[in-house]
């Protein structure tokens, strides 16, 4: 095991003190190309191309030497400390740390990053990054090969944003560029590159917050699922919360929301942090949705068209609602294999109708009858009653 192993972050500036006097003693460095050729590498220590960083770990904790690690930005914030600590490893790390990239991207940008969601993409994370981008008006994206700034906006299309591409920070070759994400897949970008993607229906903060990630702009209504106006027939706010609660939309999902009718779910699942697109041919309907985004202070994607035939040319979904449309449109969602479905029936045939396509494609189903009735609190009388079929669909781990 190697003795001793310094991790030094490196952002451009002049290397401090601690970082020289451990790259003097060093006998074994690795690093991307630009670390290695630093004037400050001894010339006798052993060179390691970081390409793989788990085979980096492992011959690192087979040097018997002293090591020192290069990494671009602060090395502990998505960097290579994490995975020289794990277990599997048994290396115990200094750090010499940076600027992030991050916190530099948006120094060039001239903004305030606390409200920002930083995510990373790789190819295998790529659609959920994206995703968080469809959500969430201010993201820093840390990219790789890959997963740069033309495949977001590839992923991105219909979906208007600026990109802010800070290439190659720290180095005399960076450069800062803006243009719209339309314009972005027409260029090729040089690793490494941070992409700041802005814009959307939901407010950027413009006074100080007290937690990273989220903007005190947002609505501070509490709960899911409250009574909405010129809701379906049979759509309850009790039968949202249920389809809310087995949906479990989540940060770097697609929520599908078709048959949208009051956007209860889609502004709920959008406030959880969801991705959202909602569908309906009613233009009343798609006002109401945007209406009520925009007093939530969230992004929704709002589409004109009936299912299951709009439904061809929208991205990936991770979870569905189906508000409208029976069997047929629950069937066409299922081709696409999202990991869980939800539906409802007002008579029991067309909930058997759904369950058993829920079925035949594979998915576990679940089915419940939900009754709700509400109540006057002064005189305790009936004030209206609820009876619906919910159908819930979820696709096995390995299908």
């Amino acid at each position: 095991m190697a003795d001793r192993v310094t991790v030094i972050g490196w952002d451009g500036s002049p290397l401090t003190g601690a970082a020289r006097s451990a790259l003097s003693a060093a006998t074994l460095v690795a690093g991307a190309a630009h670390h290695l050729a630093l004037p400050e590498v001894p010339p006798t220590a052993e060179r390691i191309r970081l390409g793989s960083l788990g085979l980096a770990a492992r011959r690192i904790a087979g040097h018997r030497g002293t090591a020192v690690v290069f990494a671009d930005g602060d090395p502990g914030f998505f960097g290579v400390v994490r995975t020289l600590r794990a277990p599997e490893h048994g290396l115990e790390v200094e750090v010499v740390p940076a600027v992030s990239s991050v916190a530099a991207a948006f120094a060039r940008a001239g903004m305030p990053w606390d409200d920002a969601r930083v995510v990373v993409a790789h190819p295998r994370t790529l659609r959920r990054a994206v995703n968080v981008c469809r959500a969430h008006p201010k993201v820093a994206v840390l990219t790789s090969p890959g997963a740069g700034p033309a495949e977001l906006a590839l992923l991105l299309d219909g979906v208007h944003r600026t990109f802010v591409v800070c290439e190659e920070l720290g180095t005399e070759r960076e450069q800062v560029s803006v243009l719209t994400s339309d314009k972005a897949a027409d260029h090729s970008w040089r690793d490494p590159n941070v992409v700041i993607v802005i814009g959307g229906g939901g407010a950027l903060a413009a006074e100080p917050g007290w937690l990273l990630g989220q903007s005190p702009a947002l609505s501070a209504e509490r709960g899911w699922a409250h009574p909405r106006p010129d809701t379906g027939e049979g759509e309850s706010a009790l039968l949202h919360a249920a389809q809310l609660a087995r949906l479990g939309p989540r940060a770097g999902d697609l929520l599908w929301d078709i048959g949208t009718g009051s956007g209860a779910v889609a502004v709920d699942a959008a406030a959880l942090g969801a991705a959202v697109i909602a569908v309906d041919a009613d233009p009343e309907a798609r006002e109401r949705v945007t209406a009520a985004a925009r007093t939530r202070g969230v992004q929704i994607q709002v589409v004109a068209g009936q299912a299951p035939h709009v439904l061809e040319r929208l991205p990936e979904p991770d979870v569905v609602r189906v508000g409208g449309g029976g069997a047929e449109v629950v069937a066409a969602v299922a081709d696409r294999r999202p990991e869980r479905i939800v539906s409802h029936a007002s008579t029991r045939d067309e909930a058997e109708a759904i369950g058993r396509v829920l079925t035949e494609h594979g998915y576990a189903v679940e089915c419940a009858l939900l009754q709700s009735v509400g109540l006057d609190t002064r005189s305790w009388a009936e004030q209206d009653r609820s009876v619906v079929f919910l159908l819930a669909g979820q696709r096995p781990v390995n299908r």
